[in-house]
């Protein structure tokens, strides 16, 4: 009598398998275009409302200032100039952080472009961005992904590879687009690439990139350093 392979599944229950997996794919799809919607609709609501409040209170301050001649209150109006300053700030961190407006109005490569500068100068480290010449248009969820991307690229090399200079590259060969964050870090460490995918940063950037057809790889580079792809089939925006 001869064994069942233990490779073979049952067409019944491949089929049920590929239908589960394809249902989880697009039901993780929808959950993250929910998910970017509300970062949106936030960020926009902390722009439209508090945003411009604390604006306006500067100015008002600014006003007041000029009628003041005693010292201490010339001073104290200064601390208070000070501390909304700071509030709007951090306001402008957080909304950036919830959703980066670039993206929507400049495109994909203004948005990689700022948040790449803005990562050097923080954290001290050299990060350089190399992008298509070519102005087209992608898609929003396409544009959401690979900065997305970008992002756990540099947070990883920051935090993870320790990492002192981090390169950001986008192609488009006109029929897929590549984003490729290279850095120059100790590498990746025991357990090996597939486990390293398991945290949940790397997983639901994963699975967003599956949602559109596509794929994220994380590999160790020779001479050190790791390099985080994503790699997407290219659509035109509608």
């Amino acid at each position: 009598m001869t064994a069942p392979d233990p490779h073979h599944l049952d067409p019944d229950l491949e089929r049920l398998v590929a239908e589960r997996t394809a249902a989880l794919t697009e039901l993780v799809a929808h959950l993250m275009s929910c998910w970017d919607d509300e970062r949106r609709l936030l960020a926009r609501k902390l722009h439209d409302s508090l945003g411009s409040s604390m604006t306006a209170l500067t100015m008002h301050l600014g006003l007041l200032s000029k009628g003041l001649s005693d010292p201490k209150a010339l001073e104290r109006a200064g601390q208070m100039k000070t501390l909304l300053n700071g509030i709007i700030e951090t306001n402008r961190t957080v909304q950036l952080g919830l959703w980066n407006d670039k993206l929507e109005f400049l495109g994909i490569k203004a948005a990689l472009a700022e948040l790449v500068a803005e990562f050097g100068q923080e954290h001290g480290v050299t990060a350089r961005v190399s992008l298509p010449d070519d102005d087209d248009a992608y898609p929003r969820e396409q544009g959401v992904a690979l900065l997305r991307c970008a992002e756990e690229g540099l947070r990883n090399a920051l935090h993870h590879a320790k990492a002192g200079s981090v390169d950001v590259i986008l192609d488009d060969d006109g029929e897929q687009l590549m984003l490729t964050v290279r850095d120059d870090g100790v590498g990746l460490r025991q357990p090996p690439v597939p486990e390293s995918l398991r945290c949940h940063g790397l997983r639901l950037l994963r699975e967003r990139a599956r949602a559109l057809g596509g794929s994220v790889t994380l590999m160790q580079l020779d001479g050190g350093g790791t390099a985080l792809t994503m790699i997407l089939p290219r659509h035109r925006a509608g």
